[in-house]
């Protein structure tokens, strides 16, 4: 595993990723934001990478607002990292809370140890994820959490017409 480094310019192929999907580290700013508040800042960041999806971001614990988390009733499983606990956001004075808004895998499968405890969020369930100050899109399709930068390609599973991929 190599970390990233924001001067390395480059252009990835989601179609590149492997499957099972590989893990690596990336040193670049991730900062999410939503309602005033920053929940996450982090320049210690694992990507998770797999094919036809764009990078989930996973960041440590320790960088991320855990004060205004709390874990949820929704599970879903992985077949390669195990189950996912889903974390809702808030509420807040004046504020709604945003479900399932983050998820982490607390105890993932061995191959996938170091994502454990780390969190991923949801790009289209807050105001902002930025990468190295450059805002990210949310992978489509409502149910997978890739995020998209400049640098990444695809076709994208998520979008129309890739439900059989």
């Amino acid at each position: 595993m190599s970390a990233h480094h924001a001067d390395t310019p480059r252009t990835e192929s989601v179609w590149d990723y492997p499957r099972p999907p590989r893990i690596e580290p990336d040193a670049r700013h991730v900062v999410v934001r939503h309602a005033g508040a920053v929940l996450a800042d982090s320049r210690r960041c694992l990507r998770v990478l797999e094919t036809s999806h764009p990078p989930v971001f996973y960041v440590p614990r320790a960088d991320v607002r855990t004060d205004l988390l709390r874990a949820s009733a929704n599970r879903s499983v992985c077949e390669w990292k195990g189950t996912a606990t889903y974390w809702t956001l808030g509420p807040r004075p004046g504020l709604p809370p945003v479900p399932d808004i983050a998820w982490s895998y607390e105890t993932p499968s061995p191959s996938y140890a170091p994502i454990a405890g780390h969190l991923a969020f949801r790009a289209d369930r807050v105001e902002a994820c930025t990468v190295d100050g450059e805002p990210v899109r949310a992978q489509p399709g409502g149910f997978y959490g890739g995020w998209i930068t400049h640098e990444i390609t695809g076709p994208f599973k998520g979008e129309p017409g890739s439900r059989g991929w």
